[in-house]
């Protein structure tokens, strides 16, 4: 092939990628990562433009990749993805974001609307509502399950309190990622140091959590954090 041809077949293709929607993958596992990219890649209006494994990486490939959209999962190492949406929101305003996390839809997907985010799919879905969520962010708009769409409508319409949430759903994003943290296993000095708050902080979050949860002491909110964790992998 001519020197000619190929510069031209280079330059058809450098043209053809830079109309396709640019997505930013924030997940700490590679593997996650690689199947995203796989079925992001094969579509003819989107691209992979870049990857990161925790929040600080996320927040500084935003700034020099400049993609058009981010999927982010929740958990992260450090600050978790409920965190870095908020921090997104405060530096670029009106970036979309949609979460992609093994966790339950019913007490994350309206923390991360809260958050910022336009769409929460849970990981087991199939990868063309990954794709649908995506193009739908892209557009504006808000993907999320039929069934955290039908839950949601019948909260508004029955205008339910926070006393007919249940125990989980009625702690705080700070709280929760307490609670998670403690079911990794971490103590209150590691928690501390992970969220860089003070030890007396985190002894206050982890009453609160006891008190909300009804859980009588420290070993059984271990038993009970560990639990959940151990069912949400």
């Amino acid at each position: 092939m001519a020197k000619k041809e190929i510069q031209e077949n280079k330059k058809s293709k450098i043209e053809s990628d830079s109309k396709k929607f640019k997505v930013l993958l924030v997940d700490d596992h590679p593997i996650v990562r690689q199947g995203l990219a796989q079925t992001i890649n094969a579509q003819n209006d989107l691209i992979v433009c870049g990857e990161a494994e925790d929040a600080h990486r996320a927040l500084e490939a935003i700034g020099s990749l400049n993609p058009d959209v981010a999927l982010v999962d929740i958990s992260l190492k450090g600050m978790n993805g409920l965190e870095l949406i908020k921090n997104i929101k405060v530096h670029y305003p009106k970036f979309p974001v949609v979460v992609l996390s093994m966790h339950d839809e019913t007490l994350y997907a309206q923390r991360v609307l809260k958050a910022g985010a336009k769409g929460f799919i849970m990981k087991h879905e199939a990868g063309d509502k990954v794709l649908l969520a995506l193009r739908r962010a892209l557009n504006g708009e808000i993907y999320l399950s039929e069934k955290m769409s039908s839950r949601l409508l019948h909260q508004l319409v029955d205008g339910r309190s926070e006393g007919g949430l249940s125990p989980l759903e009625q702690l705080s994003d700070r709280e929760l990622e307490v609670f998670q943290l403690i079911g990794h296993g971490r103590g209150t000095s590691q928690i501390a140091k992970e969220l860089h708050l003070s030890v007396k902080t985190v002894e206050s979050y982890r009453a609160n959590i006891k008190e909300k949860m009804k859980i009588g002491s420290a070993p059984e909110l271990v038993q009970h954090a560990t639990q959940w964790v151990q069912n949400a992998m």
